[in-house]
């Protein structure tokens, strides 16, 4: 790999671990963490030692001449990512404690609605401060990047504001949020029932996706195209060159304007990391080749990467993490294959891989394509495992062959959809192409639903964090692996991560104290006690909708991300958005009791989680005042409710358990 690779791999890694020292630490008093506390100036003296260290070995004995430069890099990535952190939590705090916020609406404001945007204010020592707000309006209207004021005590959170609040407009209006605004209107008005998933591919707004379809792209694997990414931007710039070349303009000219247009349209989407990424990658490559200096893929990629960097918390940010990572699968399938097809098999090899070279560089046409696009489905699968298992709590084991399905249906789409956008102001031209785009829709949700649908074809994970890092440095190995002459050091590296990641669950042990963890489930309640030796008795699991839980979705990975055992599941009362998830708990983490209080109800979801007590042999129990159980020292006691109290009420409510 060339060395401007290493340094931006080890400044976007200084960068994330920054950020991540962040989001771990304590919520804050308003005073910093204290010196010793704070692991990044624990890891900055590290590297400061390193550095130090390196710079005499290499001018004494001239050995790692490299390393110096890279420590050096890492320091200031450390520092840099720590100052952005501290910055971002000292204005989200300071606006927070303001009596007014000026805000920049993404979406029409009316009574009742939840929308975002980014609030602004000029903080005492801070100067201009931008954090982004989540408004729930009670009074008012405003239509589209109005910039509103707010006045209430707000909400300060790790993703910033959280504002419930009248509003009322200024004269001012934030243009680009006027446009992205107006234009998801109207795609609500040509896309119909299919206007969230056009959001989601063409303006990067995701926010009307419903659950079940979240899910669903997530069990397929295909959960990469609700979001704008690098694919997406490809795309409609190849088409973009197509068209040119059609209207015979000259190549340089064509290059131009594909570029021009595809820089307009990043820069009217907000500038998301991913389009950035793909836009600077495509510039690279389309300069280096009118320049005739080819540049190398992995030089590309490093560029494309590190400019999103200029704000250090996108490292954090899921669709920058999966454009980067996914590049970097492919770039590395190609490179795999380029090696496989063109460089004899080594004497030495094993006789399976020289036959696997051998019958690889016999294939032709159709096959050759299948192959290849098969080869970089799994391997793009697993570089970008950890994320989506992190994330999402599985990893999709059928998604090389449903990437290889929807595919071409969304080259097809993609430049279509984009096509109806521009069109937009003629309603007629507009209307015609959206209605063209229908069946292209309809047969990528239909890829999904089938796919999704296939028996294990996802496997439901939720990995500890020491777990999850031990998979990324797994996948990064690989991926180094592939791009470098030697593949066998890098397998054994990624091998030996991957084993501690699977041992590490194991090795998990309690907090020495008792806990308690609510857990954001949205409507509805999840509590789940830890005992001092990381055992856990659950309450509740939230609410169900079609196609998924929240047992499922966020009770089941918080659970696993800790380890330890369910010594009891405990229901309150049988009402969705409390017995919802219960199912999916009880399957999943098999507790050893099942707890409630014996009000009958004819709830489907209810129901469901009694079957799962009996096909999982779960002891059920019906509460009782002055009941209870002792685990790890911790005791919990039954005060209501008893039999004669439940068997006289008429709600579930008034049957809920009292621990």
């Amino acid at each position: 790999m060339p060395i401007l690779v290493h340094v931006v791999l080890v400044w976007i890694a200084a960068l994330f671990c920054a950020a991540v020292a962040h989001l771990a630490a304590p919520a804050a008093p308003a005073a910093p963490l204290a010196p010793a506390a704070n692991p990044v100036v624990v890891a900055s003296v590290v590297l400061t030692l390193l550095l130090v260290a390196t710079s005499i070995v290499a001018a004494v004995y001239r050995r790692w001449p490299r390393m110096p430069a890279l420590c050096a890099i890492g320091l200031a990535g450390l520092l840099v990512g720590d100052s952005a952190a501290r910055r971002q939590a000292a204005c989200t705090r300071v606006l927070a404690s303001q009596p007014v916020l000026r805000i920049a609406l993404d979406e029409r404001a009316a009574p009742g609605r939840r929308i975002s945007g980014q609030a602004t204010g000029i903080t005492p020592g801070i100067a201009h401060c931008a954090v982004r707000a989540v408004v729930r309006v009670n009074n008012g209207r405003a239509p589209p990047g109005a910039i509103v004021t707010v006045s209430t005590p707000f909400q300060a959170t790790q993703r910033g504001l959280r504002v419930e609040s009248d509003i009322v407009p200024t004269a001012q209006v934030d243009r680009l949020r006027a446009w992205r605004g107006t234009t998801g209107e109207r795609i609500d008005a040509l896309f119909g029932a299919n206007a969230s998933l056009v959001r989601a591919l063409l303006i990067a707004d995701q926010d009307g996706i419903a659950p079940e379809v979240r899910d669903r792209f997530a069990d397929a694997g295909l959960v990469h195209l609700l979001s704008i990414s690098g694919l997406h931007v490809a795309i409609i710039a190849g088409a973009l060159l197509t068209l040119a070349t059609a209207m015979r303009l000259p190549r340089n000219l064509a290059t131009l304007a594909a570029l021009s247009l595809v820089a307009c349209y990043v820069i009217a989407l907000g500038a998301p990391a991913p389009a950035v990424r793909s836009a600077v990658m495509l510039a690279t490559i389309s300069i280096s080749e009118r320049w005739q200096r080819p540049v190398h893929a992995w030089t590309a990629l490093a560029l494309g990467a590190a400019l999103p960097t200029i704000q250090p918390a996108v490292v954090l940010d899921l669709g920058y993490q999966l454009s980067v990572s996914g590049m970097a699968a492919l770039v590395a399938a190609r490179s795999l294959l380029r090696r496989a097809r063109h460089d004899g098999p080594a004497q030495n090899a094993p006789a399976l891989l020289r036959v696997v070279r051998t019958r690889i560089r016999g294939l032709r046409g159709w096959r050759w394509w299948l192959a290849r696009e098969t080869v970089t489905g799994v391997i793009a699968t697993l570089v970008t495992a950890p994320l989506i298992a992190w994330t999402f709590g599985r990893v999709s084991l059928i998604a090389p062959l449903s990437n290889l399905a929807a595919g071409p249906v969304v080259v097809f789409l993609q430049p279509a959809l984009f096509l109806a956008m521009l069109l937009s102001p003629w309603q007629a031209a507009a209307q015609f192409v959206a209605d063209a785009t229908g069946p292209p829709l309809a047969l990528l949700d239909g890829i999904a639903r089938v796919s999704a649908a296939v028996p294990h074809a996802a496997l439901h994970i939720a990995p500890t964090f020491v777990g999850a890092c031990c998979a990324g440095i797994a996948s990064a190995a690989f991926v180094r692996a592939t791009a470098s002459r030697r593949l066998i050091p890098g397998l054994l590296a990624a091998g030996g991560a991957l084993t501690l990641a699977v041992w590490n669950p194991l090795l998990a042990r309690g907090p020495g104290t008792m806990e308690l963890h609510m857990l954001d489930v949205g409507q509805g309640d999840a509590l789940a006690v830890r005992t001092p030796r990381g055992n856990w008795i659950v309450v509740d699991a939230g609410r169900r909708w079609d196609g998924g839980d929240a047992g499922r979705r966020t009770v089941v990975p918080y659970i696993q991300r800790y380890g330890g055992e369910v010594v009891a599941f405990v229901m309150s009362h049988a009402h969705d958005d409390h017995v919802g998830g219960a199912a999916s708990v009880v399957n999943a983490l098999h507790p050893l009791r099942w707890w409630e209080p014996a009000f009958v109800t004819r709830n489907d979801a209810y129901r469901g989680a009694l079957l799962a007590v009996r096909s999982n042999a779960v002891v059920w129990q019906r509460v009782r005042p002055g009941g209870g159980l002792t685990v790890d020292d911790v005791t919990v006691e039954v005060l209501a409710p008893d039999s004669a109290w439940t068997a006289a009420q008429h709600d579930a409510n008034e049957t809920s358990v009292v621990l």
